[in-house]
């Protein structure tokens, strides 16, 4: 059994130069729990944007998808294509999945009169969905333009728009009569009213070229 003088010298207060060493451990320790989340998030978690696409001022580039609208499904030998729009100003409009809440909310506002509805531009939504579920999401929304199937992703990884969560972003370009990318928007916030203004006023610019 230890003497009192021993359990005293235990519970004892340290000396100055142990104050320090212990100081320092606790320093680094906190240092070490701080980096390990920095560190797992840095090589765990997607980039906020992986690929920039086409530039603005670029020739768009050329890709035909199938599609279908909230009426049909396209004919098979009648694909949509990015060239066959010469001459029309066209908004592609990238994001994740059909009947998910964003793109509901997003692709509804697009196609109301206040931002897209009442242009004359061309505007296609495009997402990995199957055309018929393309065609009951838009018979849903009552959506007035057509969904392009992008099963592969080729198109979305193409134009930067694919992320390695397996699924494409909220991701929005206008290209103008010319073939040329005129607007580009890589992180389209749903939430936002200024993103609907900016993509408004861009077709419009657009349309006047």
């Amino acid at each position: 059994m230890a003497s009192a003088s021993t359990a005293l010298s235990v519970f004892s207060a340290p000396s100055a130069g142990s104050t320090s060493a212990l100081t320092a451990l606790t320093a680094l320790t906190a240092l070490s729990l701080l980096s390990a989340p920095l560190s797992a998030q840095q090589t765990d978690q997607p980039a906020a944007i992986l690929a920039s696409g086409p530039d603005v001022g670029t020739r768009a580039p050329d890709f035909s998808l199938p599609w279908a609208d909230k009426d049909s499904l396209g004919a098979a030998d009648l694909w949509f294509s990015l060239s066959g729009q010469k001459g029309q100003v066209v908004v592609l409009i990238f994001y994740p999945r059909d009947f998910t809440k964003s793109p509901t909310e997003m692709l509804t506002r697009i196609a109301q009169d206040s931002v897209l509805g009442g242009s004359r531009a061309v505007v296609v939504g495009i997402s990995s969905d199957s055309l018929t579920t393309h065609q009951r999401f838009a018979a849903s929304l009552a959506l007035p333009f057509r969904l392009l199937g992008d099963s592969n992703y080729t198109v979305a990884k193409r134009w930067g728009a694919f992320d390695r969560s397996g699924q494409d972003r909220r991701v929005v370009y206008v290209i103008d009569r010319k073939g040329r990318v005129t607007y580009q928007d890589l992180q389209f916030v749903v939430s936002d009213p200024k993103e609907y203004t900016s993509l408004q006023a861009a077709v419009k610019k657009a349309l006047k070229s």
